[in-house]
């Protein structure tokens, strides 16, 4: 498959709230496929489709150290989340070079549509449970630092820009 290269912020894409895919296509598994190969060679643990410019609801997610627990969603939705907090150091290949603490639910269950076309609802914990909201906040044209105070989000956003040139 192919790597894709990533939106940079402030591109306006990054900021759509994106249609939901009406079923799992052969073109639909083609974009997962080179979506797994972009979050591997970026390395990161998820990816959602926005971010290479795709305007659906597409989403992967790896947290495992061997690279083989892919989790291929389309159309995610949180249907339940923790009470418990949990804090995560949180980046994008949208934004190199910085990262912030962003607090989210420990736990969350997810529904969506599997590689199959089945509606599949699945519990999260812990990283991956992160990283699912991270991308879920990419298909709703959100980005982590909006999670932010106004003053730390600025502040990154000013680190960002002096680091891009």
């Amino acid at each position: 498959m192919t790597v894709r290269p990533i939106l940079q912020w402030p591109d306006k894409r990054l900021r759509t709230k994106v249609p939901e895919v009406s079923e799992i296509t052969d073109e639909v598994r083609e974009i997962w496929a080179d979506m797994v190969d972009t979050m591997d060679a970026m390395p990161g643990v998820g990816l959602a489709a926005t971010q290479i410019g795709v305007m659906m609801q597409l989403a992967v997610v790896d947290t495992s150290n061997d690279r083989k627990r892919r989790i291929l969603m389309a159309n995610p939705q949180v249907l339940e989340a923790s009470a418990k907090p949990n804090e995560h150091e949180e980046a994008s290949p949208c934004l190199p070079g910085v990262s912030a603490k962003i607090t989210r639910p420990r736990a969350v269950s997810v529904r969506y549509l599997d590689e199959h076309g089945v509606i599949s609802r699945r519990e999260f914990v812990g990283l991956e449970a992160t990283s699912v909201q991270h991308q879920i906040d990419h298909l709703a044209g959100r980005m982590y630092f909006d999670r932010l105070s106004k003053t730390k989000r600025d502040m990154l956003l000013r680190k960002a820009k002096k680091l891009g040139g």
